[in-house]
């Protein structure tokens, strides 16, 4: 195919879009002109009205339909433009039925939907899904009233069971989350926080007779500060744990002595016998339910069209085969659309629109990176200090002890809480003999770290072996900007950053903060760190080498195509290679993105919610400059290496060979009804999205976000907040005062911790948005 029929396609796919427009303006501005109800029977008057139904090809017809389907399914309601629009009925062969409103052939507003157990839906819809407010109704009894997000409970709602128990409260994925009341249907009740499902976090526990148990809790029983209380007004207030060890408190009696023999382990053994009950689960979801007029016998197959670059057109053959699918002929109206093209098309040349020549070339997979960073072996300059490091961490993570506790007193946190150890080469009591130089050791605020790393869910025997194994560490080729020096396991799971005074004494003084931050949003974005060292080297300089190990954000099962760090500034964010010299390894910058990424809607809020939290603590230890670091894998490319758009969503029940390569409804769906799977994708890691491309303008150098194309692509993105340990000192205030004269205060990275984290906020919100 030539550039200049390339050109026309894309004039024929924006005529397209254009007309659509114009329709919706005309209906909007004159109305729609009422047609009066017909059956497949009226064949003799359409006949005989060509002329009628020409010149009002461009109202938007309904009519009433009764179809019955070429697989046995049935339909009776209205119709338009080959698909249900507006309220009907479809009956399927299975039994499932479904009645409401009908949006271009998906089920969307309000409608009911039932199954051949008896169980029912009743409420809202959106593009297929349970979504809104709505009530269930299960088989065996179960009923549900309340919010939904893509067929999960999501929101506040109120779920009675069988067996008699009821909840009334908050749900995130289907799951209990947030503040509800769950009863027991010997009326014994909770009131308090959940997560994912089970009581956790600060709540009471009140039985029939009058006691009750105030405090914390965590996966179903007491865990922290609680005070258990009698009816008699006597009372135990202590620190509970299914440990005994860890168990301690004191009993206050009301004046009698009646409770004096109680053990506290009473208490785990009566609410071992209280079980949350997880009720059935939602039969085949409305979503999966396909409808047969998109695979009707009667449809034309059309071999697919292939472009220059690898990619099967969903232009041109996908609009004519549309209007084929009951097996209708295009004759009259067909011709009378490609004369309508080709005027428009003579219209935008004598108009001189030039956006279809400058519509984007067609993206390639970058090419393949080397594996990062260069092994250091023996005789490398950094051998002696690997190998130091090595030495240091297994002798801190071997000798500590298990975390009795993730309730750390404040002295844990104190900066002078540091252990030096010296590592002389013969050996010592407490270290083994080594090949290295003698060495100093110190280790910052180790039962801090060794609690983070319980809280991250590190083992303890893993993170040695990744670290200290046989396996050499990685040394990445160039220091970063901040002339720190980043090391890889060679499993890729750790990354080691060399640290400047400036940047501990910063980590020490937040860390209490960071804590607690990542202990209240298990979720959290921001970057993980597992441990703060210092190496001190015998010699004349005595050097110092601290260093802290992190997680690495990439450590994933998915190839990562693309790199970007993002900011929200405008100033110096391109990469400074030559095209020639990008590969997937390189890190892109702000005006180099040319995506908007599309999350599904309930990981979209979750996202907008915790970055707020994450900048909100950021904004409060008076960090800036720390951007959000982006991976994207794509999901499918030609065998040329050429990406295949998704294109633009397809009706239900279309198969991927006919939409095109995309994340189905059938793994949507397995994802979303299993809440398991679905909290093993985790916020910003391995998450199923949609990225549309953009294009810039070109008299708008540093616009920061292009413009939508409609192109899309499906992806597989990892995320997360990196590089925090900048506070905003007298260094950072002087180059904001230097570079204002210079350039656009706003365009510049180092400005006040709070317009920073406004601008980071704006600009990421633009970036990511809800794939509705």
């Amino acid at each position: 195919m030539s550039k200049d029929q390339s050109y026309v396609l894309k004039a024929w796919e924006v005529t397209v879009r254009k007309t659509q427009q114009a329709k919706k303006r005309a209906n909007s501005v004159f109305g729609t002109v009422p047609v009066a109800p017909h059956t497949d029977n009226d064949t003799t008057n359409d006949e005989n009205d060509d002329d009628t139904s020409t010149n009002g090809s461009n109202i938007e017809e309904f009519y009433h339909a009764e179809r019955v389907l070429p697989n046995g399914d049935y339909y009776t309601g209205q119709w338009s433009d080959n698909f249900p629009h507006g309220n009907g009925k479809y009956l399927w062969t299975d039994g499932c039925m479904y009645i409401g409103e009908w949006y271009n052939g998906k089920t969307m507003g309000s409608g009911k939907f039932g199954w051949p157990s008896g169980a029912t839906y009743e409420g809202e819809f959106k593009s297929g899904y349970m979504d809104g407010v709505g009530t269930y109704t299960g088989p065996s009894g179960d009923a549900y009233k309340g919010q939904w997000v893509m067929n999960l409970k999501h929101g506040h709602g109120v779920k009675s069971f069988a067996n008699g128990d009821a909840y009334d409260g908050e749900w995130r994925r289907g799951l209990q989350e947030g503040q509800g009341k769950y009863q027991w249907s010997d009326g014994n009740h909770y009131i308090g926080e959940w997560k994912n499902g089970t009581i956790c976090g600060k709540g009471s526990f009140v039985w029939t007779n009058g006691n009750r148990y105030d405090g914390f809790w965590d996966e179903g029983f007491p865990r922290g500060n609680g005070t258990f209380k009698w009816d008699d007004g006597s009372f135990y207030v202590g620190n509970w744990s299914k440990d005994p060890e860890e168990m301690n408190g004191t009993y206050y009696p009301s004046g009698n002595e009646g409770n004096l023999d109680w053990d506290p382990k009473d208490l785990f053994n009566n609410l071992s016998e209280y079980k949350i009950c997880s009720g059935e689960r939602v039969p085949t979801l409305p979503s999966q339910k396909k409808l047969s007029v998109w695979n009707s016998s009667k449809r034309i197959e059309k071999p697919r069209r292939m472009s220059v670059d690898g990619r099967v057109s969903v232009g041109v053959d996908r609009a004519f085969e549309k209007m084929n699918m009951w097996g209708t002929e295009i004759c009259d109206g067909g011709a009378e659309m490609r004369k309508e093209l080709d005027a428009e098309l003579m219209r935008l040349e004598a108009e001189g629109i030039q956006s279809l020549k400058s519509s984007p070339v067609p993206m390639k997979l970058p090419k393949a990176g080397r594996k990062q960073g260069e092994t250091i072996s023996k005789g490398h300059r950094n051998y002696d200090l690997m190998l130091n490091l090595q030495l240091g961490i297994r002798h801190s993570v071997g000798r500590q002890a298990p975390v009795a506790s993730l309730d750390l007193k404040p002295s844990a946190f104190d900066p002078k809480d540091k252990i030096w150890r010296r590592f002389p080469r013969e050996g010592t009591k407490y270290t083994p003999p080594h090949q290295s130089t003698e060495f100093k050791w110190k280790d910052y605020c180790p039962l801090v770290f060794r609690s983070l790393r319980k809280l991250f869910k590190v083992d303890p025997a893993d993170y040695m072996l990744s670290i200290c194994g046989n396996d050499a560490l990685r040394e990445l080729s160039s220091p970063g900007k901040s002339g720190s020096f980043f090391y890889l396991t060679n499993d890729d799971r750790y990354m080691i950053k060399t640290m400047k005074k400036s940047e501990t004494k910063v980590l020490l003084r937040m860390l209490a903060a960071y804590y607690n931050h990542v202990r209240a949003f298990e979720n959290s974005l921001v970057i993980r760190f597992f441990g703060l060292h210092c190496v001190k080297l015998n010699g004349p300089t005595q050097k110092k080498v601290r260093f802290v190990i992190m997680g690495n954000l990439f450590c994933s099962k998915y190839s990562v195509h693309r790199r970007f760090d993002l900011k929200g500034s405008s100033l110096g964010r391109t990469t400074d290679k030559p095209e020639s010299e990008i590969d997937s390894n390189t890190i892109l910058k702000d005006l180099d993105l040319n995506f908007i990424f599309r999350l599904q809607k309930a990981w979209y809020q979750e996202f907008i919610r915790q970055i707020d939290k994450d900048c909100e603590f950021l904004e409060q230890e008076r960090i800036m400059d720390y951007s959000l670091l982006v991976g994207i894998h794509f999901r499918e490319a030609s065998v040329a290496g050429e990406l295949i758009p998704s294109g633009a969503r397809t009706p239900i029940g279309e198969s991927e060979e006919e939409s095109g390569p995309r994340l189905s409804r059938a793994e949507v769906d397995q994802l979303l009804s299993d809440p398991s799977r679905w909290a093993s994708i985790r916020l910003g890691t391995n998450m199923p999205a949609r990225a549309e491309r953009t294009m810039r303008k070109s008299d708008c150098e540093l616009q920061l976000v292009g413009e939508p194309t409609g192109e899309f692509y499906e992806v597989v993105m990892i995320f997360g907040i990196i590089d925090i340990l900048q506070d905003y000192d007298i260094s950072k205030k002087l180059e904001h005062a230097y570079k204002s004269i210079q350039y656009d205060p706003s365009s510049i990275s180092a400005v006040d911790p709070r317009q920073y984290s406004r601008r980071f906020r704006d600009f990421i919100f633009k970036v990511f948005t809800d794939d509705n």
